[in-house]
C-alpha cells in the first residue's frame, strides 16, 4: 500500500440495521500553517472508543467476516429494539479511535519546530496510519519517551487527574474508584497517593485486590467478599469519603452505585449527632463515568434524602476545571508518562487484525488487565 494512500478503521451502522467495520484508503493529508502530520505508531482500545467502534447495540454473536486484508469486511447486526438510538449515524462511514501516540513527520510554517517530536493526541480518528491535527492539540513528550508509552496520555490519565479536579471543587476530602484494577484505577492509586488524597479502591475479585495492594493501596473491597458492604463502610468512616465515581454504570448486579450511597449514609450515621427522619445531612454523591456493566442501575433508597447520583465525562469537567489548570494537568502527563501514567497492554494489534471475529470478542469485553494497543503500521 503506498504510503501517499494510508490505510484508516471505519465503522458504518447500515439502514438495514446491520454494523459493518472495514479499512479505508484515504489520501495523505496536507498540514495547514498551524497543523502537524503525525504518523500514528500506538492507538488504545478504551471503553470510550467501543461506543463508537462496535457500539453498545451490537449482537456479536452475529459477527462475520468477507474478504481478507485491507478488502475485509466484518459484520454483525444491531438488535432491533436499539436501532432508533443509532438513526443519526445510519449509513455514515465514521472514523474511530480517541487518542493516539506517534511522531511529527510533517507540519505548517507555524509548527515546524515539532518535526520529528514523539505526541500524544486526542484527536479523534486515530485509528488511521496518518493523522494531521492542530499543533496546539499535542501533549510533547520528553525525549526518550515512545509512541506507545504516550499513545494512551489522555483519556485516562486526564479522568484520574479531573477525578481529584472534581473532589476539590465540590468540597469533598476523599475519593472512591469502582473498576479500580483497571489502568486508570491504577493510575488514580498512584495520583491520590502522591498528593495525599485518602482513596477507597472497589474491585469485584480477589485477584484485583492483589494487584492494588501491590502498588500499595491502603483500602480495597471487594464485591465478591460476603462483607463487602462491612468493609466498605469501615473504609468509608476512616476517610471520611462522600464522593465515588463508577465505571459500571450497574456493577454487582446493577446495584452497585446504590449501594455505595447506602454505605455512605450508614457511615454518616455513624459520626451523626442527632436522629432525622431524613436522613444525615452529609451531602453523599456518586457520578457514573462509564458503563462497564450494561444492566439496568438499580436504586435502593435507603441514604435519606442529601444525595446525588449523575453522570460524568471528561469533557464538560475541563471547561469547568479551566484551561490554565488544565494545561497543568497535561504536563504533570507528560513527566510521569512513564510512572504514574504507564499504561499496559496485553495485546498489540493491526488495523487488519482488528477487525477479526475472535480478537472484536477479545477487547468488546472491556476486561480489566486486558488492554489492546492498536499500531496502525503494524
Amino acid at each position: 500500500m503506498s504510503e501517499q494512500n494510508p490505510k484508516e478503521i471505519r465503522s458504518k451502522i447500515t439502514s438495514e440495521g446491520v454494523l459493518e467495520l472495514s479499512i479505508f484508503n484515504g489520501e495523505m493529508p496536507t498540514p495547514g500553517e498551524n497543523d502537524v502530520l503525525i504518523k500514528v505508531e500506538g492507538s488504545p482500545i478504551n471503553p470510550s472508543d467501543l461506543g463508537l467502534l462496535i457500539s453498545f447495540a451490537a449482537d456479536l454473536d452475529t459477527l462475520a467476516t468477507s474478504g481478507e486484508g485491507d478488502e475485509a469486511v466484518t459484520t454483525m447486526k444491531i438488535h432491533p429494539g436499539l436501532m432508533g438510538a443509532m438513526k443519526p449515524r445510519l449509513d455514515d462511514s465514521m472514523q474511530v479511535g480517541n487518542e493516539g501516540g506517534g511522531v511529527v513527520v510533517d507540519a505548517g510554517a507555524n509548527a515546524k519546530h515539532l518535526i520529528g517530536k514523539t505526541v500524544g493526541v486526542a484527536g479523534g480518528a486515530m485509528y488511521s496510519q496518518y493523522r494531521c491535527v492542530p499543533a496546539s492539540s499535542c501533549l510533547v513528550m520528553d525525549d526518550g519517551t515512545t509512541a506507545a508509552e504516550a499513545a494512551s496520555s489522555f483519556v485516562n490519565p486526564l479522568t484520574a487527574l479531573a477525578f481529584v479536579e472534581t473532589m476539590k471543587m465540590e468540597n469533598h476530602s476523599a475519593l472512591l474508584n469502582t473498576a479500580a484494577a483497571s489502568n486508570l484505577g491504577q493510575m488514580l492509586v498512584k495520583i491520590c497517593q502522591d498528593d495525599g488524597v485518602p482513596l477507597i479502591n472497589v474491585v469485584r475479585k480477589p485477584e484485583q485486590v492483589e494487584t492494588l495492594k501491590k502498588l500499595g493501596a491502603e483500602y480495597i473491597c471487594d464485591t465478591s467478599d460476603p462483607d463487602f458492604m462491612a468493609s466498605l463502610v469501615d473504609a468509608l468512616v476512616a476517610t471520611g469519603c462522600t464522593l465515588g465515581f463508577d465505571a459500571t454504570g450497574g456493577g454487582n448486579g446493577g446495584k452497585l452505585p446504590g449501594q455505595i450511597l447506602a454505605a455512605m449514609e450508614i457511615a454518616a450515621n455513624k459520626t451523626a449527632k442527632e436522629y432525622s427522619r431524613y436522613g444525615s445531612d452529609t451531602y453523599k454523591q456518586v457520578y457514573i463515568y462509564g458503563g462497564l456493566d450494561m444492566q439496568p442501575t438499580v436504586l435502593n433508597r435507603s441514604f435519606g434524602m442529601q444525595w446525588g447520583l449523575g453522570g460524568w465525562l471528561l469533557t464538560p469537567m475541563i471547561g469547568r476545571i479551566g484551561m490554565e489548570r488544565f494545561g497543568a494537568m497535561r504536563q504533570r502527563v507528560a513527566k510521569e508518562i512513564k510512572t504514574t501514567f504507564a499504561s499496559h497492554y496485553t495485546q498489540e494489534i493491526s488495523l487488519e487484525e482488528m477487525l477479526k471475529p475472535e480478537i472484536i470478542r477479545g477487547y468488546a469485553k472491556q476486561a480489566t488487565g486486558e488492554k489492546y494497543l492498536v499500531n496502525p503500521h503494524k
